[in-house]
């Protein structure tokens, strides 16, 4: 079964989420697929995950960040204004809503479900950062996962406040997309504090399952090893792919899984069997 929500955060806010269940074959745990930059929920892979994962058991979430850029239209990037205005501190409090309206019973599933959290790229690093922050998380999959949100020069941010902007290319879609010195502003109030991968991975005290491709040209694999040199070595499991880039080679529009990303789907499907077996009371 899918179905579609309107998710309305605190700040007013609205979040379009899908999720996937098999009912006959669910078991009570909850995955939550986090997109990262200029992703979203309907991109390559996402519909295709939240089946595969359903008809594994799960209860599968999957949403847009309010400020990615997309509206009603599923797949295009028709609010760039929103887009500009978005932050990671946003993201971070959006998905720890999602949470709690788990916990709060907003969707058809027992509060108490185990819950485990899949980002890929920006969404990686987010996850983790919702994770550590919280009691009642079980387990994160980092797929391609940044290791900083710090990723700017410091030429680049002296054009960043003089123009009051930042664009940076789609170029999947050919567009011109604006970043606000608001994105700006967070980074640098909060790099060592609320946005701090480091102390985020530090304090998680979860298994964490780490995923990222040799060839990765977008996020490099040193990002991964700076995430796992951070980590409780005895829960975390760090799985590197050869031969194969940020996206495990899934493209949009989705044109069929590849060899690799069913790879990453069978031990993220098997790291989470393993390790959401502990009900929340």
């Amino acid at each position: 079964m899918i179905k579609d929500y309107a998710f309305i955060a605190s700040d007013g806010e609205k979040l379009n989420i899908t999720t996937f269940l098999n009912e006959k074959l669910f078991f009570g745990k909850t995955l939550i697929l986090v997109h990262g930059f200029k992703g979203f929920k309907d991109w390559g892979y996402g519909p295709y995950a939240g089946e595969l994962f359903a008809n594994q058991g799960f209860f599968v979430i999957t949403f847009n960040f309010s400020h990615n850029g997309i509206g009603e239209n599923k797949i295009e990037f028709a609010e760039l204004e929103k887009f500009a205005k978005n932050t990671f501190s946003r993201e971070i409090r959006e998905l720890d809503e999602i949470i709690s309206a788990i916990r709060n019973g907003f969707f058809e599933i027992d509060e108490k479900s185990t819950i485990g959290l899949i980002g890929h790229s920006r969404g990686g690093a987010i996850a983790i950062l919702a994770a550590s922050k919280r009691k009642d998380i079980s387990a994160v999959a980092a797929w391609a996962s940044v290791s900083n949100f710090d990723r700017y020069s410091d030429k680049q941010k002296d054009e960043w406040r003089k123009k009051g902007f930042l664009q940076v290319l789609n170029t999947r879609t050919k567009q011109m997309m604006r970043l606000n010195v608001d994105l700006l502003d967070d980074i640098e109030k909060n790099c060592n504090g609320s946005l701090s991968m480091e102390n985020a991975v530090k304090n998680l005290n979860i298994p964490l399952l780490i995923v990222h491709g040799d060839q990765d040209l977008s996020v490099p694999i040193s990002e991964a090893e700076e995430i796992y040199n951070w980590s409780d070595k005895s829960k975390t499991e760090f799985y590197k792919l050869f031969n194969t880039g940020h996206t495990f080679d899934i493209v949009h529009p989705f044109k069929g899984t590849t060899e690799k990303f069913e790879r990453v789907l069978a031990e993220t499907t098997k790291f989470f069997i393993k390790h959401l077996n502990k009900r929340i009371v």
